[in-house]
């Protein structure tokens, strides 16, 4: 009799074992990526900036200070993180999942049948009485074996569900301090065109003062003094716009910082900040794959994709469970809890197989099948647009720095043609046009030198952010 039982049992684990070996699903495979050897434009290196943390890439200390209040109250990284945290508890969930689940209940019913009812003539001959008592005290376990791997498609799914919201809020801190990195830059950008405009203010005046002082000595005209005053109201009309911009883009920091509108205090120049060597190493196109943040999170979507198709395949296969039950039952409360004559076990085993459920397990599976497909478009998607943000802006900066060796060669010409005219002017050999010519071209000259000196500390925020640097 002990050989047939233990014959049994292993018979019941050969087959078990052997069914947990037909487990459904596929293992997650990485798709196959072309990516090119290196970056057009760029120069293949072993290394990426992206290695670098945010602290080690920007040196000023008040955009430091800036974004480490940014990292740590930004509205949109906290949500972040609420997200990576519900995620990560249906990880730990999806741990035991595998485990048996155990109930304990008590429960206590009394019953009057109808008198013409069987029951009531057994309680009447048996138990003396008009009504039914039961009172049960009892632990439940169920558990159901993992046979096609569902259990464990679906742990995968939960983790990789996890991943994927914690490189989502990897990609936010990145995002974040490039985003407070290029709007730190567009403010000191703007107090160099206020000090440009406030600068060209003061001397639009010298040249209305000098007219007027020729008009009263015959030599000039009226009209002369109003086209110098318009060039005066021309730079002037900028002093209050460049004010409201800087404004408005303190306000743009400190919500990016959680912060009330307020002064963001900073006491570095445009030019101060930008690095004598501009030279930024990229490393090689295939290391995308493991600094930047939201393609890492596109692949954890598509490996959750992936077990999600054995989940939905094993959901049409047969699914074994085990149920067990014991505790204390009587039929009047005073015996409820003697032992051992109110002990009781139970146990069974069913095994479940879907045969009709009007199509729901099939388009469950297909389904899932297509999310896995859309997810590895996705996937590739991501890569390549990784790919592109770095070499545009590889090519931002190489086209920036000779647009800024012309826009310092134009100021260094415009200030000397401004002298010169005015010298001239005095000397009787130009006219008034040629002084306010040169002027308003002298005026746009450093507006643009400053615009393209922030352009080129943008490039190389974006650079680095496509890179995949910021979140360390």
């Amino acid at each position: 009799m002990y050989r047939k039982v233990l014959y049994k049992y292993i018979v019941f684990f050969v087959v078990a074992a052997f069914m947990l070996a037909c487990s459904a699903g596929r293992n997650y495979k990485r798709p196959e990526l072309e990516t090119p050897a290196g970056y057009s434009g760029g120069v293949v290196s072993d290394s990426s900036v992206a290695v670098q943390s945010w602290k080690t890439f920007f040196h000023d200390t008040t955009l430091q200070r800036l974004i480490d209040q940014a990292l740590v109250r930004n509205f949109d990284l906290q949500l972040a993180i609420r997200r990576m945290e519900v995620s990560e508890s249906y990880a730990k969930q999806s741990r035991m999942a595998w485990l048996p689940a155990l109930n304990a209940n008590a429960a206590a019913s009394t019953n009057y049948p109808s008198d013409n009812s069987l029951n009531i003539l057994s309680a009447k001959n048996f138990l003396h009485t008009d009504h039914i008592e039961d009172y049960t005290a009892a632990v439940s376990l169920s558990w159901e074996i993992d046979i096609w791997g569902k259990i464990r498609r679906s742990k995968q799914a939960a983790l990789a569900d996890y991943l994927q919201s914690y490189e989502a809020q990897r990609a936010v801190r990145t995002r974040l301090v490039a985003q407070v990195a290029d709007g730190y830059y567009s403010l000191l950008m703007l107090d160099a065109q206020l000090e440009v405009a406030q600068r060209n203010v003061l001397l639009s005046d010298s040249i209305v003062q000098m007219l007027r002082l020729q008009k009263t000595a015959g030599e000039v005209t009226e009209l002369a003094i109003q086209q110098a005053v318009s060039q005066q109201q021309t730079a002037a009309i900028l002093v209050p716009q460049l004010e409201q911009a800087i404004l408005l883009q303190q306000n743009a920091i400190r919500l990016l910082t959680g912060a009330w509108p307020g002064e963001v205090s900073r006491t570095a120049k445009l030019d101060d900040v930008l690095p004598s060597d501009t030279t930024l190493t990229t490393g090689v196109p295939a290391e995308l794959l493991h600094f930047r943040p939201d393609v890492r999170s596109r692949e954890a979507a598509l490996i959750a994709a992936n077990a999600r198709v054995g989940v939905a395949q094993a959901s049409m296969y047969p699914s074994l469970l085990l149920t067990a039950s014991a505790g204390l039952n009587s039929y009047q409360s005073s015996n409820w809890l003697k032992m051992p004559a109110g002990l009781f076990e139970q146990a069974a085993a069913g095994l479940t197989q879907p045969i009709f459920q009007r199509r729901a397990l099939r388009t469950q599976l297909e389904v899932a099948r297509n999310t896995r497909e859309q997810r590895v478009v996705e996937f590739r998607q991501s890569v390549t647009t990784a790919v592109h943000e770095v070499t545009n802006a590889l090519v931002k900066l190489d086209k920036l720095k000779k647009q800024q060796e012309v826009a310092n060669a134009r100021v260094e010409v415009s200030d000397q043609a401004v002298a010169n005219a005015q010298l001239l002017f005095r000397s009787g050999l130009a006219n008034y046009l040629e002084v306010i010519t040169a002027q308003s071209r002298a005026l746009q000259a450093e507006l643009d030198k400053v615009a393209i000196t922030r352009q080129q500390l943008s490039a190389r925020v974006e650079l680095y952010q496509s890179l995949g640097g910021g979140w360390r």
